[in-house]
């Protein structure tokens, strides 16, 4: 009697034991195979025609902004605004797909976005007055594509010029805003601005946002030699530097 009363314990533990193993595999599985969704959703964040919401709504608003959309700004990601995402993939050197993926988002300003997430784009960087990782990148992407050959002040002095742009009312209020506005760079232009930027750019990028400003507020500037706008010639002259006239 006391082996068979042994036996059934065993028994008895053994199928709880073969249970709760199953469950906790169950568990670990679910636990895991939800993590793969999630992470699966986060990688495949994009918004594509057909989409709605206020991501799009965000998209459609700097596309305007900066002269590539002329649509209305309803949150509806039609055909006009496909044509427009299109129009800025072009221009800036990304596969011209019309879907609004991580690197769109990212030429966009809009890199919380590109995680799934909300909320302003990137994280402060330190010494920086509160301007974003991504903020620090593009601006050295801009100084390295319109002035790589110029004194190290001068480089400083077209990235003050950027940050001068998005502190007045007539221009985006958005160092992204500013630079990808249509017509605003000859490196956006000529896709230079997708050059990887050296560290001295990317040192200048971040003293101009220390508050260096060689050019004392200068909105403007242009190469005397190869300018062609007769209107840039109009502006008040503030200061020389390298190659570069820096006006206002």
């Amino acid at each position: 009697m006391m082996k068979r009363s042994i036996r059934v314990l065993a028994l008895s533990l053994t199928l709880a034991a073969a249970v709760s193993g199953g469950a906790a595999f169950a568990a670990r599985r679910y636990i895991s195979e939800g993590q793969a969704v999630y992470g699966m959703a986060e990688e495949a964040a994009v918004l594509k025609q057909g989409s709605t919401g206020s991501e799009v709504r965000t998209v459609q608003t700097k596309l305007k902004r900066w002269g590539y959309y002329d649509g209305a700004i309803d949150g509806i990601y039609g055909s006009k605004t496909r044509k427009a995402v299109v129009y800025f993939q072009k221009k800036n050197g990304l596969a011209a797909d019309g879907i609004v993926g991580k690197k769109t988002f990212a030429a966009l300003g809009m890199m919380n976005e590109a995680n799934g997430s909300s909320g302003s784009s990137g994280s402060s960087v330190s010494g920086t007055n509160g301007y974003t990782s991504a903020d620090v990148y593009l601006l050295a992407r801009c100084i390295y594509g319109e002035a790589r050959g110029e004194c190290y002040e001068g480089q400083v002095a077209v990235g003050a010029v950027v940050l001068n742009r998005v502190k007045s009312p007539s221009f985006p209020n958005t160092v992204s805003g500013v630079i990808y506005q249509k017509g605003a760079f000859t490196a956006v232009d000529d896709g230079q601005i997708n050059l990887t930027p050296n560290q001295t750019a990317i040192n200048a990028a971040k003293d101009a946002m220390n508050g260096w400003d060689p050019t004392y507020g200068c909105l403007y500037y242009y190469n005397p030699v190869t300018a062609t706008s007769q209107w840039i010639f109009s502006r008040e002259t503030v200061t020389t530097i390298g190659k570069h006239v820096f006006a206002i």
